[in-house]
């Protein structure tokens, strides 16, 4: 039994005026391309971790294509929410539309086998950026994001690191791997120490998977590594060539 990640599908089957290709050619096909290579490498046997921006839906009925069409894939699956997972609903709401291989991480934790796993979304913060990293172009839905003013993102990542703490205290302690889904970053590309992974440490996590980061310049791919006995791994479709990758 293997535990795959890939996280950022930004699905649409529920909203096809929403496809990833206006973000450019790399986004052709992805779809097909996240399927194709998801039931190459994962079996029924394997969790797969899809830490945010899961679908483009608005509300958690318009999500239900996109959620089905992650159900028909192999294996277990473990979902945490995204900035752009506005469809994401209350813990009850979820507990009842979700397919049956579909779980998720809101406040609480879920351990698989000898693994434990908990985290949270986070948010921006000025502790690192990623701007010599990207390369930017012109958001074509940005009109439609809401503007957040400096002191409401520290109010919200203070928030989201609160409710990582909460998720992480829930972990089994009998686990023998400790995983961390976060969706932002927890950890400048440097590897310094952040208040994200001061928590990480805190609870002797193993390995922290997220993305959120997209058109990467590729000669800083693989971005992160293994820091103070941690593995933080970027799973963006877009950085992994859509395929999953192999965590444990």
């Amino acid at each position: 039994m293997s535990i795959w990640a890939l996280s950022d599908p930004h699905l649409s089957f529920g909203v096809p005026n929403k496809s990833m290709t206006v973000f450019g050619p790399a986004w052709n096909d992805y779809t097909e391309k996240i399927a194709t290579s998801w039931r190459d490498l994962v079996s029924p046997k394997d969790l797969v971790l899809l830490p945010g921006d899961i679908s483009w839906a608005m509300k958690l009925e318009e999500a239900e294509a996109d959620l089905l069409w992650i159900d028909a894939l192999p294996g277990t699956k473990l979902l945490l929410r995204g900035n752009h997972d506005y469809w994401w609903s209350s813990a009850a709401k979820m507990r009842k539309a979700l397919p049956p291989s579909l779980h998720f991480i809101h406040n609480n934790s879920f351990t698989w086998g000898t693994t434990t796993i908990g985290g949270s979304r986070l948010w921006d913060t000025p502790e690192y950026n990623f701007r010599d990293f990207i390369n930017y172009q012109e958001n074509p839905r940005a009109k439609s994001a809401p503007l957040i003013s400096k002191d409401d993102d520290e109010k919200i990542f203070s928030r989201e690191l609160e409710r990582l703490r909460l998720s992480l205290s829930q972990l089994d302690p009998l686990a023998i791997t400790r995983i961390a889904l976060t969706h932002y970053p927890p950890i400048g590309a440097d590897l310094q120490p952040s208040r994200t992974s001061a928590i990480l440490e805190e609870f002797k996590i193993t390995h922290c998977i997220f993305g959120h980061l997209h058109n990467l310049k590729k000669e800083y791919l693989p971005l992160f590594g293994t820091a103070r006995g941690i593995c933080y791994e970027l799973t963006s479709c877009d950085a992994i060539d859509f395929r999953p990758v192999k965590i444990i």
